[in-house]
């Protein structure tokens, strides 16, 4: 007996708490959605979830701002990387992330990839010997950390400063520390697909008082820092408010609103995630066809997606693999194709980069597969998305067609 359709969709997320609607009308009502615009004794809605959120990172400083790609181009130039700087980045990554370095003037240097889908690092460590790189730009994509505490040895021992790409690991950690505290900063999005949702938005967060002055001012901040709720002392703002450029980056009264309720509830959300990806994946592990990546032990990870592997297979069956899913409602997308698609794009495509050499990244690629998981699936949805899958990753397995 044939399996039903999948009839629900895997891009709906929850909807927004009451309290933070309840929150965005009444600001609505106030008019006062820029987030320098408050009454006399008021702390915006931007400053109060700019606190929020470094204190549940465990940062000194946080900064709001508009988009995760902002977050990077900002932290990038706070930190000193321009014109002609190598930047070391993931072979494997969305392309905001070598956007982010293209937008800063610099030029990235591509690293492999593992077969568990982090940052190679005996790549990364040689690449930076090599190249005499000052920054690297990590990104965990699909929410994969590499071995963070090798990493910053790697970094130490090579001397380039790390800027972690978290918005995929939102409460993920390594080792129990949270992924965005290793290196000098941290950037985090609420784009609708990520862990919070404001349509766009973004957090940077760091330590360093003298980056996170720089980077305020770089946001739009003009002359009203000291209405940050997360920011360095005014001190630090000497120099940076003279030197550094206003990009107008600024989050807004509105977003900040609808996301604080949305951060007291992460946790709860979290293992919601994680619930639907451990079921899904159970059952994709079942089927000797597929390959998932290896979770390391001192992982913990936030699975609002989820990665396998058709190990040697063409690109017609690739191909024909997506296709059948998406006849029964199943939509899953390939990092192998030629052209990119929806969000989904490669190194091969980003022609703004200069062509680099990456045989190990190609070859996971073309048998690489991906699946959202929103909120929004019940764990029945999730056995039945999971069993379309294995039935046609075993009907190419078995010469069937797909």
């Amino acid at each position: 007996m044939a399996r039903p359709s999948f009839t629900g969709n895997l891009t709906q997320q929850p909807p927004i708490p009451d309290e933070g609607i309840a929150a965005a009308v009444e600001l609505m009502r106030s008019g006062r959605l820029h987030r320098y615009n408050v009454a006399p004794g008021e702390v915006s809605q931007a400053a109060e979830l700019e606190r929020e959120y470094a204190a549940r990172q465990g940062a000194r400083y946080c900064l709001a701002v508009t988009s995760g790609g902002q977050a990077m181009q900002i932290a990038l130039r706070a930190a000193g990387a321009g014109a002609a700087d190598l930047v070391l980045t993931n072979g494997f990554t969305l392309a905001p992330v070598p956007g982010a370095i293209a937008a800063v003037g610099a030029r990235p240097v591509l690293v492999e990839t593992t077969p568990d889908l982090a940052i190679d690092l005996d790549d990364l460590a040689s690449k930076a010997r090599a190249s005499g790189a000052r920054f690297l730009l990590l990104s965990n994509m699909r929410g994969h950390l590499c071995d963070m505490d090798r990493l910053m040895r790697i970094a130490a021992a090579e001397g380039f400063a790390v800027i972690e790409d978290c918005a995929h690991t939102m409460g993920a950690r390594w080792n129990g520390k949270r992924s965005g505290s290793f290196g000098l900063a941290g950037c985090f999005s609420t784009q609708t697909y990520k862990h919070l949702n404001s349509g766009e938005g973004g957090f940077l967060v760091s330590d360093d008082a003298e980056l996170m002055a720089r980077a305020t001012i770089m946001s739009g901040s003009y002359m009203l820092y000291e209405r940050h709720g997360a920011g360095p002392d005014l001190g630090a703002y000497g120099d940076a408010r003279l030197d550094s450029p206003n990009m107008s980056a600024r989050m807004d009264n509105l977003r900040a609103a609808i996301l604080r309720p949305q951060l007291r509830a992460i946790e709860t959300a979290i293992a919601g995630w994680n619930a639907r990806h451990d079921r899904i994946a159970g059952i994709l592990g079942t089927c000797q066809a597929i390959r998932l990546p290896r979770r390391p032990a001192p992982e913990t990870y936030v699975g609002s997606s989820i990665q396998f592997f058709l190990d040697g297979l063409d690109s017609a069956a690739a191909t024909g693999f997506v296709a059948a899913l998406a006849g029964v409602g199943v939509e899953v997308k390939w990092f192998g194709a030629a052209e990119p698609a929806g969000f989904t794009s490669t190194h091969k495509s980003w022609r703004y980069v200069a062509a680099q050499d990456l045989p190990q990244t190609d070859a996971l690629l073309s048998c690489l597969f991906d699946m959202r998981i929103p909120l929004t699936l019940s764990l029945d949805d999730c056995d039945l998305i999971a069993s379309h899958i294995t039935d046609a990753a075993g009907a190419i397995g078995t010469g069937g067609a797909v």
